[in-house]
């Protein structure tokens, strides 16, 4: 007899299956027609997901409508890797997460940002001169800066100081406010004479492709949203380990059948 549990284990299975075949040919269509670096970054990650998923869907879906119980086993052991290492993964976004954040200014509708605020794992990633600089590509090509300017372009001085800056556009498109620049407008900025021993001072330059990309603060902004995301992430994560879980028990459900049904038959048959 055919049980409740192999039934569901095939059709979420089955489900799966056709949700993999859209990611892998996003994953292709990415590495095939991507117009820059950080688009066709994402190709190899988006492929291997997809590829997992479908594979993954294969075991379980044969495993479980076949009364295959190789390939269930298989399934669900890899189950059990994906929910300990969900978990972990869970466990440890909201450690790297729990520092840093936003110093709130005087009169200032915006925030600035600090790199030492952050968690030193989370620096480490980010602020190495190789990723960096790939980061920072990406930055500029996605025009942050440059979409920055234009909605704040018409801005006088005291009304773009109350503006509510995000963290990127606050960190990496203007100069640091313990500089002490004239504003002239968002992205050009005249340099005066300064006491501050911010090296972000100095980085400041009012080239478009420069601004404050090598700033700290830029690398704060950064971290801020890795931060924020990561935090989201996780709490995604919680929804779908639960998920999981359900899941895995209803495989183990299947498996037992399975089981059951190949040693009803075997001793059927002797």
């Amino acid at each position: 007899m055919f049980r409740l549990s192999n039934n569901l284990i095939g059709i979420l299975n089955f489900v799966t299956f056709l949700l993999s075949i859209p990611i892998i040919w996003a994953g292709a269509w990415l590495r095939n027609h991507g117009s820059s670096e950080c688009e066709r970054f994402l190709d190899t990650p988006v492929i291997v997901i997809g590829v997992f998923l479908m594979l993954v869907s294969i075991a379980g879906l044969v495993g479980a409508c076949c009364k295959n119980s190789l390939l269930l086993w298989i399934y669900l052991v890899v189950m059990f890797l994906l929910i300990v290492l969900l978990f972990c993964f869970t466990i440890f976004a909201f450690v790297v997460t729990n520092k840093g954040a936003g110093q709130v200014l005087s009169d200032r509708g915006y925030k600035e940002y600090k790199l030492g605020d952050y968690s030193n794992w989370l620096q480490k990633r980010v602020t190495g001169g190789k990723n960096w600089n790939k980061i920072r590509s990406c930055l500029i090509e996605g025009k942050v800066c440059s979409k920055f300017n234009e909605t704040y372009l018409s801005d006088t001085v005291e009304q773009f100081y109350t503006e509510r800056l995000n963290a990127l556009q606050s960190g990496c498109c203007k100069p640091s406010d313990e500089c002490g620049y004239t504003y002239v407008n968002p992205t050009t900025w005249t340099k005066t004479t300064t006491n501050s021993t911010n090296p972000d001072c100095a980085a400041w330059d009012n080239q478009p492709d420069v601004l404050c990309f090598n700033c700290n603060s830029c690398k704060a902004g950064l971290l801020d949203n890795l931060k924020r995301d990561w935090k989201r992430v996780a709490i995604v994560n919680i929804v779908f380990l639960v998920f999981l879980i359900i899941i895995y028990s209803v495989g183990c459900c299947a498996f037992r059948n399975n089981r059951r049904d190949n040693s009803y038959t075997t001793g059927w048959k002797a």
